[in-house]
């Protein structure tokens, strides 16, 4: 395990650069359902090379859950605030599969949980922002600097999710307008690291979608998933252009 986490948590600082990230929502009738989180960032490998020879090892495929991530670092953990440490504990039933083949320059990161309600969902992307601050020389933690502190464990957006059975509603709301308009003067800094990554939605539905929302959402065959594409400097710039809502034929 301790080798494991010692690949990951070092790249965490630059993991959002040249990454494709995929959220999948499978949903059922009632409500329920499982948030699969998928990210692709073979293109550090190069980046990476020298710390994953670090481990000792060059092929890694394992499945652990965050709340064995937290035992392994439980002291560092200990030294966090409490609610620091009540953040974490959000994501303890959480996931996680890593599988980094360094000959083939791969590198694949899938977090996924279970819900029971669509209101127990929970924004991935801070589960990322939890790896990073278990590793304290690496986190974007520097306050003064408007883009860090947008990443950091904190963030800047709030997200929610809500279904009715009729209707199923995304909202990615801002917390801090003024750091919001702080980050958009940093618009050349955004697009240098992150111009190259994608966040794509992949949202399933237990019927045929009737509309969405967002004019670029793209439907399958039968109408059941909605595909949605983003630039990552959407999330971070624009938040509020992934709210959106789908809603579906009737049963």
């Amino acid at each position: 395990m301790r080798n494991k986490i010692a690949v990951i948590l070092p790249l965490l600082a630059v993991f959002f650069t040249g990454c494709q990230i995929t959220e999948n929502i499978y949903l059922q009738e009632d409500g329920s359902g499982k948030i699969v989180y998928d990210i692709d960032a073979s293109g550090l490998m190069a980046l990476a090379g020298d710390k994953l020879g670090e481990s000792g090892r060059d092929n890694i495929d394992s499945t652990m859950t965050f709340k064995q991530l937290f035992e392994e670092k439980k002291d560092s953990i200990a030294q966090m605030s409490a609610e620091q440490q009540a953040q974490l504990k959000k994501f303890e039933d959480v996931s996680m599969r890593m599988q980094i083949n360094a000959a083939q320059k791969q590198f694949n990161l899938s977090m996924l949980k279970d819900f029971k309600k669509t209101s127990e969902l929970q924004d991935m992307m801070d589960a990322m922002k939890v790896l990073q601050s278990l590793d304290k020389k690496t986190a974007m933690a520097d306050a003064d600097n408007p883009l860090a502190s947008m990443m950091d464990s904190g963030g800047n957006t709030e997200l929610s999710y809500a279904y009715d059975g009729k209707v199923f509603k995304r909202t990615l709301k801002v917390i801090d307008p003024k750091l919001q308009e702080m980050a958009k003067d940093t618009t050349g800094m955004l697009q240098m690291m992150f111009g190259g990554s994608n966040y794509t939605i992949k949202y399933h539905f237990p019927r045929r979608v009737k509309s969405v929302s967002n004019p670029d959402a793209l439907y399958s065959e039968d109408r059941k998933t909605v595909t949605i594409p983003y630039s990552l400097v959407d999330y971070l710039e624009q938040p509020d252009k992934m709210s959106f809502e789908v809603v579906l034929d009737k049963k």
